[in-house]
């Protein structure tokens, strides 16, 4: 199989760009309890039935080394098993990352295409050209080198001013230019870092990992980062398909949503395809820097983000405390964070803002005034008393509404307001907060078919802290490992 070509001919003859990631994941606590041998015999089961239910919407798959090298020897055997329940006419790409010269790169490159016999192979390519010379001496193979990667720390090399813009963009120029059958992993959740890429490199393939958990949508990363001819970004999709209920209905879901947009840029022609990309990019990218500093200045302020030891309501103590309610003392502050939920909803489409009490009101009154939309607010509890009404405020039903709220740990409150919206036949795909804190709520929310947009992560308000000169490096790493363990 010569892979780019084969790639070429499977996404036009299936009309599919997507990559389903095999990543089986067991914490040690899981290990512990269930044993190793039942993981290994769970994590096969898992992986062929993802393959057999996705198979039809699959342009290729991708397990990620990780997963498997942490059963040692038997994780090998797991990765061989997983590879031979692939169809033979479908690709995949062996997520290794890896990146070595001389004969440790040449022994790589023997394990991955000789050994596993992978059709491509993700790559780090900070050592320069000679990372790639082993992979590329096997015919017909593709590589993937890291460009802009989708985890919330990225920018802090990749997005430094290389001189010629943002290093990513160097990276993309250089190393598409060592050769035809070297693509570039660029995160599908940053739609202005994929237009960049897309003007650096016109041509090449994009591997677009961070669409579903981490925030990005598939749709925004086909927009963005398309060719003129509405292929070349392969949008990868872990765990937004394989802990769907339904693999396959939520595969075959994104294959449409992504077909259509490249209908769409197919359409519009190549004369007018540079603007229509630049203009939705702008509108579906993330907020700046200066934005993202600035409310972070507001907070610390107005205390709204204290640091030292706090009790938390479970009881357990915290070197940092959030309390967005405090917002409402600052009108400049308050304009800040409207000005966040209007960069969020910018490429969601919907009728009615939904606020959620209490935190949530004064924070989707503000946002609804600068963006110029109605508002309704679900009773929680249900009103008992006087019209009994479920819902404050004129809607009608089928009409979409986007669930705002200050920021999200779990998803708990969060369910049992859109539990009150759909049960009044609204619509509730999306929900847009300032801060997230932890993983569980995205959980949460993926689970009940809701799509999580995010101002900041808390690492992300960290990070910001440190770039202002209020904590130092040593104090950020301790708050990102109680993040961690929480």
């Amino acid at each position: 199989m010569d892979f780019f070509p084969e790639l070429e001919r499977i996404v036009v003859d299936k009309g599919t760009c997507l990559c389903v990631g095999l990543d089986p994941y067991f914490t040690r606590e899981e290990r512990a309890s269930l044993g190793d041998a039942e993981c290994l015999s769970r994590a096969l089961e898992a992986n062929k039935r993802i393959i057999a239910a996705t198979s039809p919407y699959a342009a290729c798959y991708k397990p990620n080394a990780a997963f498997y090298e942490a059963f040692g020897a038997e994780g090998h055997s797991l990765l061989e098993k997983t590879i031979a329940a692939i169809p033979e006419w479908i690709p995949f790409i062996y997520d290794a990352k890896r990146g070595d010269i001389e004969s440790t790169g040449k022994a790589y490159a023997d394990a991955i295409f000789g050994g596993l016999g992978a059709n491509a192979v993700t790559l780090n390519p900070y050592m320069g050209r000679e990372i790639v010379e082993p992979f590329l001496a096997y015919e017909g193979r593709g590589l993937f080198l890291l460009c802009k990667t989708s985890n919330p720390g990225a920018g802090a090399f990749q997005g430094l001013d290389s001189g010629t813009g943002k290093l990513y963009e160097t990276v993309a120029r250089t190393c598409v230019s060592w050769s035809e059958r070297i693509g570039l992993v660029v995160a599908g959740n940053d739609p202005s870092a994929l237009a960049c890429v897309r003007a650096a490199a016109p041509y090449a393939w994009f591997l677009a990992p961070g669409i579903g958990a981490q925030g990005g949508r598939a749709e925004d990363a086909i927009t963005a980062g398309a060719r003129k001819d509405g292929r070349g970004v392969l949008v990868v999709a872990a765990r937004s398909v394989a802990g769907a209920s339904d693999p396959a209905a939520a595969a075959a879901s994104l294959r449409d949503q992504m077909a259509a947009i490249a209908r769409k840029i197919t359409a519009i022609g190549p004369r007018n395809f540079q603007g229509f990309t630049a203009s939705v990019a702008k509108q579906v990218a993330g907020p700046n820097t200066e934005l993202k500093d600035r409310f972070v200045a507001g907070l610390l302020s107005t205390g709204c983000f204290r640091l030292g030891e706090f009790v938390l309501k479970s009881g357990k103590k915290s070197p940092f405390y959030i309390d967005l309610r405090r917002l409402i003392s600052d009108p400049a502050v308050l304009g800040a964070a409207a000005e966040a939920y209007s960069s969020l909803a910018s490429g969601i489409g919907f009728d009615r803002l939904a606020g959620i009490p209490a935190a949530g009101l004064p924070l989707a009154t503000a946002a609804g005034i600068r963006l110029a939309v109605p508002m309704i607010w679900p009773r929680m509890p249900v009103k008992e008393h006087g019209t009994g009404n479920r819902i404050e405020g004129a809607c009608v039903a089928g009409e979409k509404v986007l669930l705002l709220d200050d920021l999200i740990t779990t998803g708990a409150s969060k369910l049992e307001a859109v539990e009150i919206l759909r049960g009044e036949s609204l619509v509730v795909e999306d929900l847009v907060v300032l801060i997230e804190r932890g993983k569980q709520g995205r959980r949460d929310m993926e689970a009940a078919g809701i799509r999580l947009h995010a101002f900041l992560h808390v690492r992300e308000l960290f990070d910001s802290c440190e770039r202002q000169g209020l904590i130092d490096r040593t104090r950020r790493e301790e708050l990102e490992r109680f993040v961690d363990s929480e």
